[in-house]
């Protein structure tokens, strides 16, 4: 209960305390900086705090993906996944698509610094609906900037990603679709292609669905899948919840799993 309280109040103690602490310039109030400070700072903190996590058996779910995937920032190796709480995150992937075994796939490059997103084989890849579900939110006009994968690149992309927490969710998610799977459990599918999207707002889908597919909007260093569940539609006040892939392994046997770090993700051929 504790983490879907602070998942509830995180974003709003950030947003009052900035606000607040605005508001002694304009009222030359000091215990308004104060107050507001306060609030941010453990707004902010909240977002790293080991009891963050919500503490629940796996929620089994399908692959959104098919073919050779490669797991980055998995909830296998460490929670929260991706270092902090925020939008639901906890217990997030980030899925890059690296068909070929033989080649190492690297997270940074020495060069070139940016690369065109259709470049990389992810990119255009169909993304799936792991259930069935209504489509709570869907966003398709941020566009596919070039990659953030190189050191220089990365540099620039934490500046870059300061301006698009200023626009909220949306800057972060870029593209993206957000399913309702039923019993208070969501699955957001973020850095789509813009143009991509296939469903719309209140569309019921079905599994196995075409819902989009992998591009490189919004806070992002290749094309990729980002994938999480969560227990609300809106990101900003959400807990991440975890799950499990069912994986389809060589042998035709069924895996639940999560893989961890550069492990890929087996996900049927269908």
């Amino acid at each position: 209960m504790f983490p879907v309280i602070l998942a509830r109040i995180r974003m709003p103690m950030i947003i009052t305390g900035l606000l607040l602490a605005i508001g002694e310039f304009v009222h030359h109030v000091p215990l308004l900086s104060v107050a507001g400070v306060i609030l941010f700072l453990a707004g902010f903190a909240s977002m790293f705090l080991p009891a963050g996590s919500v503490e629940r058996a796996p929620i089994p779910i399908a692959s959104p993906v098919r073919g050779r995937w490669l797991a980055v920032n998995s909830p296998a190796d460490k929670v929260p996944s991706h270092g902090l709480h925020a939008y639901g995150q906890t217990y997030a992937v980030d899925l890059v698509n690296w068909p070929d075994e033989d080649t190492e796939w690297k997270a940074v490059v020495r060069a070139p610094l940016m690369s065109r997103p259709e470049t990389f084989p992810g990119f255009g890849r169909p993304i799936h609906a792991p259930a069935a579900g209504t489509v709570v939110a869907a966003r398709d006009f941020w566009r596919d900037h070039l990659s953030r994968n190189s050191w220089p690149a990365l540099v620039y992309s934490m500046a870059e990603g300061v301006v698009r927490e200023l626009a909220g969710p949306g800057g972060v998610l870029g593209n993206h679709v957000i399913l309702d799977l039923g019993d208070g459990v969501y699955a957001a599918f973020a850095h789509l292609k813009r143009g991509s999207v296939q469903v719309h707002k209140g569309e019921r889908v079905e599994a196995g669905q075409l819902i989009g597919q992998c591009g490189n909007s919004g806070n992002s260093s290749e094309p990729h899948l980002h994938f999480q569940l969560m227990d609300n539609a809106h990101p900003s006040i959400a807990a991440g919840l975890p799950f499990a892939f069912e994986e389809i392994l060589p042998d035709g046997t069924t895996r639940r799993s999560v893989p961890s770090k550069r492990q890929p993700l087996l996900s049927p051929a269908r």
